[in-house]
């Protein structure tokens, strides 16, 4: 049985590059678990809390129910679900998960796996990465469901759903962005190298975002991080977005990031295509989160 292209091939509903990471959240939550102690059955009761902040800190702007992929995660063959009444799940109702004391575990074959072979976890871990979340929030991510880094390697390239990445994508995207940030203009060196620099797709990568210069933005890392977290977004004209929902009381948060609030962005250069408008919207519905905020005085 081929556990990573079961991995990759996680059935899940999509149309238009929506996001709906539900089901890779709750099995890599599940990876964690085992891998911190060989967690066996997971209670909903337990699970709801931790998969509802995961959802929230790293799904969709849209707010969905952590009773989802607890139950419709059975059909992929690497979760099961049993209650106080025997094997099966009892539907995708919050309150009858909760009364028939539904639990989730991995599906009994998974499990003798990873016993056998340890390095499957890391392996199904970065493909579950790899195919639904960028590079920024990997570590995040495996720190938020307690996933050691060191095991969440990386792929083969023959990995299931993997294509090939175009390593002269950064380079290319900070060059045309003259090698500084375009919302807040950093532009640290140590010698002749950026440093702190980064390129940032606006569609992810992982939902089939190219590596094309009209896809790519070279940002801080501070501002990465806040733009794949749907903090910071593009609007018409290519204006900075903020989310409403971002607080930042200190004067370095106000500056760094409520005050670039309707600010233009910085580059390209001139006869360098800006990013797509297909792209920047698709982002501003799957990413950015909430309202933006009116323009920064």
């Amino acid at each position: 049985m081929d556990w990573l292209e079961r991995a990759a091939q996680l059935r899940q509903w999509s149309r238009g590059g929506v996001r709906a990471p539900h089901k890779p959240l709750l099995l890599l939550y599940a990876l964690g678990r085992f891998q911190a102690d060989a967690a066996d059955e997971l209670p909903y009761s337990a699970v709801e809390a931790d998969l509802k902040h995961l959802l929230v800190e790293y799904g969709p702007p849209r707010v969905t129910t952590p009773a989802y992929p607890f139950h419709h995660l059975v059909s992929d063959g690497v979760w099961e679900v049993r209650t106080e009444h025997g094997p099966g799940s009892p539907g995708t109702g919050v309150r009858e998960l909760r009364a028939h004391r539904a639990t989730g575990r991995l599906a009994p074959d998974l499990q003798d796996a990873l016993r056998r072979e340890p390095s499957l976890l890391g392996r199904m871990a970065r493909v579950l990465l790899d195919l639904h979340f960028p590079a920024s929030l990997h570590q995040d991510l495996c720190d938020a469901v307690g996933l050691e880094p060191e095991l969440a390697e990386t792929a083969a390239p023959t990995t299931p759903g993997r294509r090939s990445r175009d390593r002269r994508m950064r380079e290319t995207v900070l060059t045309a962005y003259e090698y500084q940030c375009a919302f807040c203009g950093y532009d640290g060196m140590i010698g002749t190298a950026p440093v702190g620099l980064e390129a940032a797709h606006v569609r992810w990568w992982a939902f089939d975002g190219p590596d094309d210069i009209d896809n790519g933005l070279c940002l801080c890392s501070l501002h990465h991080k806040l733009f794949d977290k749907g903090v910071l977004g593009m609007g018409e004209g290519h204006r900075i977005l903020v989310s409403q929902r971002f607080i930042g009381r200190g004067q370095a948060a106000r500056e760094q990031v409520t005050a670039l609030a309707g600010r233009p962005l910085r580059g390209p250069q001139p006869g360098v295509r800006p990013v797509a408008a297909a792209h920047r919207s698709w982002h501003t519905s799957q990413v950015f989160r909430g309202s933006p905020r009116p323009t920064a005085a």
